[in-house]
């Protein structure tokens, strides 16, 4: 496993910096619990899953500016009734105290859904998480039609783990997101993990609609090689769906470092025009980044601020 620098990555390729869609930040009890359930993974997936960034929330969001990360999200998600709006609530906190953090909402098939999904559009919400597995809801659940039509509308990207990688959930798979995409086709998905392990399945539907993306999360990976690997011969549609490709990391909660990711991606030998697409571009034209500065408008790069953040100016 190498370390390339992932700054030194990103000034080679003439970027600004990196974005990443797949990051998690949540309340802390929350995310305790989602530590403990990796800490116990190995009887589900034969794996050890040590988490490799088990750090404070400030150290966190320190160490992926110090990675070069631009732009990231909080990606959060309920596991039953009554948490959504709770969890939006915070993500509207802390996007509000971490300006490079893309304000991040959530969702769950329950009566009050149609109002908090409005509230956190209105609120300035840029991107949703959806998680089918943990969730173990039918996003095709006539309690979310509503919102799927507002977000849609609004054209505000949603990050939905619906492959079955590590373990297959009775809503996973590219059957009901499918049936999702041909009742609301403008919806812009952006399908977790590469839909891991149903890889062609998911670029199949980024081949038919439009507004479906998928992210890289552990995908490539030695770690994720070993349980799922990525066929060899489906990368060809890697690079003809390279505007549709979204760098995501998974950070903090990764069995490997950070600059693991971007390795894998490198290794796959794809050219240096789709890595700058990957690792930056894509991402910054979805989310309407101003390029070469970060979300709040203050320029990326190396020097801190003086209480020691990198490069955030409030």
């Amino acid at each position: 496993m190498t370390g390339t620098d992932p700054r030194a990555l990103a000034e080679r390729l003439g970027l600004p910096g990196l974005v990443d869609v797949h990051t998690h930040f949540m309340p802390k009890n929350v995310l305790d619990k989602v530590w403990a359930y990796f800490d116990a993974v190995g009887p589900l997936t034969g794996l050890e899953w040590p988490i490799t960034y088990r750090e404070e929330e400030e150290r966190r969001v320190a160490l992926l500016r110090e990675f070069g990360v631009l732009a990231f999200t909080s990606m959060l998600y309920p596991h039953k009734a009554g948490m959504a709006r709770w969890l939006n609530g915070w993500a509207a906190d802390f996007a509000a105290r971490t300006p490079d953090c893309l304000h991040t909402a959530t969702l769950y098939p329950e009566p009050e859904a149609a109002g908090y999904v409005r509230q956190a559009l209105d609120g300035g919400a840029r991107v949703f998480k959806v998680h089918l597995q943990v969730g173990g809801f039918d996003p095709n659940d006539e309690l979310l039609d509503v919102c799927w039509g507002a977000i849609a509308e609004a054209g505000v990207p949603v990050v939905v783990h619906c492959g079955s990688g590590p373990v297959a959930g009775k809503f996973t798979g590219p059957g009901p997101v499918g049936r999702l995409l041909a009742r609301h086709p403008g919806l812009r998905l952006i399908v977790a993990h590469m839909g891991m392990p149903e890889y062609s399945d998911f670029l199949d539907l980024a081949e038919r609609y439009g507004g479906v993306h998928l992210d890289t999360t552990m995908a490539f990976t030695d770690f994720s090689e070993r349980l799922a690997p990525f066929p060899v011969d489906e990368r060809p549609r890697l690079l003809a769906l390279g505007d549709r490709i979204l760098l995501g990391s998974d950070f903090p909660n990764i069995p490997y470092p950070y600059a693991h990711q971007l390795d894998a991606l490198e290794g796959l030998g794809l050219g240096d025009d789709w890595l700058r697409a990957v690792l930056h571009d894509n991402a910054a034209e979805l989310f309407s980044l101003p390029r070469g500065r970060r979300p709040d408008g203050a320029r990326g790069g190396r020097s801190g601020g003086p209480d020691g953040s990198q490069g955030i100016h409030r």
